[in-house]
């Protein structure tokens, strides 16, 4: 696991944190996104908590450069901003997970764990905004963005954290089965995770209800 924030202090609280954690071990911290872009793709980590505002490039911006040589690595941003741009920027460049700096260390943790084991964590109040933008009317798409009441009720699962197994279980249906529509979804909606799935429908929802 490593580290982007710029505030010493809460640098150290985080790795402190992740060392004392079982089953987790810090590779590095960095003051900024321009010191973690050289090294961070050679350390390979599972898991990179990103602070988003950074001196220099945001990081926003260091997910969207990392995520393309790190496919594997799940991004979560650790961050003080709870508005919906910003959610939203954040997944669509590839965040997996989206959690607020008042989260408690307990909470943290499980969290990263949560993200290590295939979910999407995110604080009830980010979470709440997602799903909001997701219920919104839906907007007249192009007929090959058209998402069928099955493929819907996929995505709503995935934008509430749900894992695989969840959403199996959560509709009746077998794993493959999720699988093969998070395929679909992905394909109509031209994106390559879910977290960048969930960012798209729900912004192109945001926007129908702000036109």
């Amino acid at each position: 696991m490593i580290i982007v924030e710029d505030d010493a202090s809460i640098r150290e609280i985080l790795k402190s944190w992740i060392q004392e954690a079982d089953g987790f071990s810090c590779l590095g911290v960095f003051p900024d996104v321009e010191s973690a872009l050289a090294p961070v793709p050679s350390l390979k980590p599972d898991v990179a908590i990103v602070d988003i505002n950074l001196p220099g490039l945001s990081g926003i911006d260091c997910v969207g450069r990392l995520k393309p040589l790190l496919p594997g690595t799940q991004f979560v941003m650790l961050t003080v901003y709870d508005d919906s741009t910003h959610v939203f920027d954040a997944l669509s460049a590839g965040a997996t997970g989206y959690l607020l700096k008042c989260t408690p260390r307990e909470e943290l943790i499980a969290a990263l764990r949560e993200v290590h084991a295939g979910g999407s964590p995110m604080s009830s109040n980010i979470a709440r905004k997602v799903v909001q933008s997701l219920h919104q009317p839906k907007p007249r798409l192009k007929p090959s963005d058209e998402l069928s009441k099955r493929e819907n009720e996929v995505l709503v699962l995935l934008a509430q954290g749900y894992l695989y197994k969840e959403i199996s279980d959560t509709l009746g249906i077998g794993q493959e089965t999720v699988n093969t529509y998070i395929r679909r979804i992905y394909e109509k909606l031209h994106v390559h995770s879910r977290a960048q799935a969930v960012a798209r429908y729900a912004g192109i929802h945001k926007q129908s209800a702000d036109a």
